[in-house]
């Protein structure tokens, strides 16, 4: 399983995520370019000690994720508010790939056409979405439910 964050806006964000795979053991890959400058200082600053306990690939573009070798399993899950098909209904797979677009913009029309399925956090009506890393965390922590990933976890 892993968890895919498409040029995140928020450095605070990408230390939420980075904190999340560490703690879960799922590997994290960032495709940038990120909306603020990526250094290895600002990495450690926001993913406090967790940084060094996490998985982590930064791909330099859309491209260049597509084409590493660790895509070459498993299938591209796109979490969006541009469907209708619910994340509770799907079946997950131990080899998916959880993407998750940038906050302001969501993912654009090339990332949506390279993913194999679609998926929505169902929400309340008139409210347009949830946290990346929040949403992330709801979709992350079902995927493993459902392929059993807790299962080598404490």
């Amino acid at each position: 399983m892993r968890l895919a964050l498409f040029q995140p806006d928020i450095p605070q964000n990408l230390g939420a995520g980075i904190r999340l795979c560490a703690c879960l053991g799922v590997f994290l890959d960032v495709i940038t370019p990120c909306a603020f400058p990526l250094s290895d200082r600002l990495l450690k600053r926001a993913a406090l000690d967790y940084a060094k306990k996490a998985d982590v690939r930064l791909h330099e573009s859309w491209p260049a994720f597509l084409d590493a070798p660790e895509r070459s399993e498993g299938r591209l899950v796109l979490f969006t508010t541009r469907t209708r098909t619910s994340y509770v209904d799907f079946a997950f797979q131990p080899g998916d790939t959880l993407l998750f677009g940038a906050e302001s913009s969501g993912a654009p029309e090339a990332v949506h056409e390279a993913a194999d399925a679609r998926l929505t956090i169902p929400l309340q009506p008139g409210l347009r979405s949830l946290n990346v890393v929040t949403a992330a965390s709801m979709g992350l922590g079902e995927a493993l439910r459902r392929t059993k990933g807790f299962a080598s976890l404490s």
